[in-house]
């Protein structure tokens, strides 16, 4: 009798304190992106579309198998270091968390997806963009964003069509992410009937780009292109600038973030940036995306810079997955994970290819006017 009492009086604590029962599922989702070094603007971005996901499942009272679940996230810091990435992976790995939504960069995703498959962890990354991320084989890696075919190519036809550039350059990073889409966007250029005059690289860590600038000015571009971040891309505007390199200046979702007029200054005329983010809404899904930046605005007092929407979709694609399973097991919920097909999420509808990419993925085209990023088209 005593033993009985001192339970019921446990159980009383632990609801005072808000602590989880026995009879509570305690859900572990993991997410990594660099919240540290060069672009943890971004990563913050992106930890904080999972933070207000997994905020608003414990406050709706979601139940999986019969059970209240109760989300916890677990946040790693892996620097957009792919050595850092596969220590995250692992740490991740050993707590047994129910799935992880990352990486932000393709360097540090594909690493990573190895240590998650071996784990048997489904991974759902809201802005790796390397084609070869599903392309493994790994049955646990899926992503919600097109891929740097369908970006790069874009961005190329679009060179050479819309801007009728005649004389492109390009610089890379070297990274996983920018050497792949700059890759993808000098092949559609080509394709296209444009000429590549140059191509250079630098470093994401760079701060200094006079050297391969001063080479590409002698080409005389009219366009150039960079594969790789906004913390790079502000300053070579810079640079271009004190140059007098007035070229169109394009990229990937990398440098399409609401930081890139703050990081270029005065760098930046209107109008002389174009870059593609992957993803985009039209129509009447705008409102959704509308909505979700003003309760992201009022929770965290900071604009979406990129892919907090695409990490918040992520989660919710992930815990839809475990409750039409009844479980959080991966095992269990991977299979139905695999099959989604029509989840209207605020990045639109989200299916997954047999490959674990979404179907039908969408591109947004944006330019620059006033500091603000102004929207030129939707593209699939």
């Amino acid at each position: 009798m005593q033993m009985k009492f001192k339970l019921t009086v446990a159980a009383a604590i632990a609801a005072a304190w808000g602590i989880a029962s026995a009879q509570d599922l305690v859900v572990k989702i993991g997410h990594v992106a660099p919240t540290s070094g060069g672009i943890a603007h971004l990563g913050k971005d992106n930890e904080n579309g999972a933070r207000l996901a997994v905020e608003e499942l414990n406050a709706k009272g979601v139940t999986i198998g019969g059970k209240k679940a109760k989300f916890e996230l677990i946040a790693e810091d892996d620097a957009a270091d792919p050595k850092q990435g596969t220590a995250a992976a692992q740490k991740l790995a050993d707590q047994k968390v129910n799935g992880v939504v990352g990486h932000l960069n393709s360097g540090t995703s594909i690493p990573a997806s190895k240590i998650y498959s071996e784990a048997g962890i489904p991974q759902i990354s809201p802005s790796a963009t390397n084609p070869k991320f599903t392309r493994q084989g790994y049955k646990t890696t899926f992503r919600v964003v097109a891929d740097d075919v369908h970006l790069g190519g874009t961005l190329g036809r679009y060179a050479v069509k819309e801007l009728k550039g005649k004389t492109i350059g390009v610089i890379d990073d070297r990274t996983a992410y920018g050497q792949g889409v700059a890759d993808e966007f000098e092949k559609a250029v080509k394709a296209a009937g444009g000429k590549i005059a140059g191509r250079e690289f630098t470093t994401d860590k760079a701060t200094d780009f006079m050297s391969i600038l001063t080479t590409m000015k002698g080409k005389k571009p009219d366009v150039l292109f960079f594969g790789g971040m906004d913390a790079v891309a502000g300053p070579m505007l810079k640079q271009m600038k004190s140059l007098g390199i007035n070229a169109k200046f394009m990229g990937g979702d990398g440098i399409c973030s609401s930081e890139l007029p703050k990081l270029a200054g005065d760098g930046m005329a209107d109008g002389q940036v174009v870059c593609a983010e992957a993803g985009g809404v039209e129509g009447t899904q705008k409102k959704g995306m509308e909505d979700f930046g003003v309760k992201f605005k009022k929770r965290f007092n900071a604009d979406v810079q990129v892919y907090a929407p695409y990490v918040y979709d992520a989660v919710n694609v992930m815990v839809a997955a475990m409750v039409k399973a009844g479980s959080a097991d991966p095992a269990k919920y991977l299979p139905v994970l695999a099959k989604t097909e029509g989840y209207k999420g605020v990045t639109g509808n989200i299916s997954f290819d047999n490959k674990g990419d979404v179907k039908n993925g969408a591109l947004t085209l944006y330019t620059y006017k006033a500091g603000k990023r102004d929207q030129l088209a939707v593209v699939r």
